[in-house]
């Protein structure tokens, strides 16, 4: 038996590959709104666009850049193999951008009284990683 087996019988973890340009251009200072022009399949860009809208006090834009961040990760994770449910661990820096899209959409959502998208994509995060859920919230 592998360590690595999940023994509830659940699907196994996801694991989103690295995507270095994205990560190299933010890492090095690029600004996010440019990283997501050049790389619009980086959930981490349109993460990082939605938390500075939303520190800005711009709900309504923290949610559509949140969204787009969420619905590229759907799309990578799907790609990955993922069937629509299972882990998603944060300890896998690569599914961080997903996971962070995730959580800004949840917070804008609350913020614009989208009450059933808020809990809805608050059980969606912590199912997919109580540790994302935990360290974000």
């Amino acid at each position: 038996m592998s360590i690595h087996e999940n023994l509830l019988g659940g699907p196994p973890p996801t694991h989103l590959p690295d995507e270095a340009g994205p990560r190299e251009a933010l890492a090095a200072g690029r600004d996010a709104t440019e990283v997501a022009a050049q790389y619009p399949t980086s959930s981490l860009a349109w993460a990082l666009l939605a938390d500075d809208a939303f520190e800005r006090g711009r709900a309504v834009e923290s949610y559509a850049y949140a969204r787009t961040g969420y619905h590229r990760g759907l799309d990578a994770l799907r790609r990955n193999g993922w069937k629509g449910h299972g882990p998603v661990p944060w300890e896998h820096e690569p599914n961080r951008g997903f996971l962070r899209a995730l959580n800004a959409l949840a917070r804008a959502a609350r913020e614009i009284g989208e009450k059933d998208e808020y809990e809805r994509c608050s059980t969606f995060l912590r199912d997919s990683s109580p540790l994302a859920a935990d360290t974000l919230g």
